[in-house]
């Protein structure tokens, strides 16, 4: 069998957040009955950077995502991020489809906020604030836009100049959308926020609604953080991997959080939990590869492989156990 090979543009083209985030959950789905497995990731330092590998499986499918993360890439006119998604066969091996790691990364990241918010009771349709102007930043306006109706957005970043670009951006796809120079004006007229950086110390006060949900999805090292520890004490507190968050998610380590206190949106997904009203909603995203392996199938079913792994030894996965 041939592998099949998508760059980014028809990776992302292979990812539309209208069937992203029910993939998404389905796959929760599974990790709950048992039918996944996804070890933590695995991190290698590297001259300048860091190797990040992370693989998972059901039993159809095995995905492996390689990444590397090198900070000073766009001094030398590279990206920052670089990396690819391997989709697999589980029972033979057999290589199906390589993705582009980023956007890959960018997509599910985005849908599974709009999926968190969706599940946790934003307001449809509610004036979005998002602070950072990176890829994450775009791809959460589009997901919020497609998946909750957003049409009126800020833009908040260090760098001016930079908001201003994704926020000409936005109004280019049809949203209106202009910079927050005004913090404490955006955060009061803002039901949805979403955090996007790579911040060392909180970006916003503790001055949200008390009806706002947020989507932190930078700080993605013990060291970092973006929301303040009063909100997040005072907050109904969720994120996409319990295992993942207790030591990577800077903002809840250093704020001090007991994680008992702490839920998995997998309970919403699957209709076991529901978030507490009358407080704001914080949902932290650490990443996980079983999201990965959502995404790729998406993709690989998307291709005209309904029904699972194609091929002549198609059907020979067990289907009711994990890898």
């Amino acid at each position: 069998m041939t592998m099949t090979i998508l760059d980014a543009p028809a990776t992302a083209r292979a990812l539309p957040y209208e069937t992203l985030a029910p993939a998404l959950a389905a796959m929760m789905v599974r990790r709950r009955d048992g039918l996944t497995r996804s070890p933590e990731r695995l991190v290698v330092p590297l001259t300048g950077g860091v190797l990040l590998a992370m693989p998972a499986c059901d039993a159809e499918f095995a995905v492996t995502k390689l990444v590397t993360v090198h900070a000073d890439n766009p001094a030398r006119g590279l990206p920052s991020l670089l990396g690819e998604v391997l989709l697999m066969r589980a029972d033979t091996g057999e290589r199906l489809l390589m993705l582009d790691g980023p956007t890959v990364t960018a997509h599910r990241t985005a849908a599974l906020s709009a999926l968190a918010a969706l599940r946790l009771g934003a307001t449809a349709g509610a004036e979005l604030l998002v602070i950072g102007s990176g890829v994450q930043a775009q791809a959460h306006i589009a997901a919020f836009a497609r998946l909750l109706g957003v049409t009126r957005v800020r833009v908040r970043s260090r760098d001016r100049s930079h908001a201003q670009a994704l926020a000409a951006r936005a109004c280019a796809s049809g949203l209106h959308a202009d910079t927050a120079d005004d913090l404490p004006a955006a955060l009061a007229a803002s039901a949805i926020i979403v955090t996007a950086t790579t911040a060392n110390d909180p970006v916003i006060p503790d001055h949200v609604r008390d009806d706002a949900f947020i989507a932190a999805v930078g700080a993605y090292r013990p060291d970092m953080c973006e929301l303040p520890a009063a909100l997040l004490h005072r907050a109904d507190l969720w994120v996409d991997d319990l295992a993942g968050a207790a030591h990577e998610a800077g903002d809840l380590l250093r704020a001090g959080i007991d994680f008992g206190s702490v839920r998995a949106l997998q309970e919403i997904a699957t209709g076991a939990a529901r978030a507490h009203p009358g407080r704001p909603v914080v949902f932290k995203s650490v990443g996980q590869a079983l999201w990965d392996l959502a995404a790729a199938r998406l993709a690989w079913e998307g291709l005209g492989n309904a029904g699972g792994a194609a091929g002549p030894s198609a059907g020979r996965s067990s289907g009711g156990t994990a890898c």
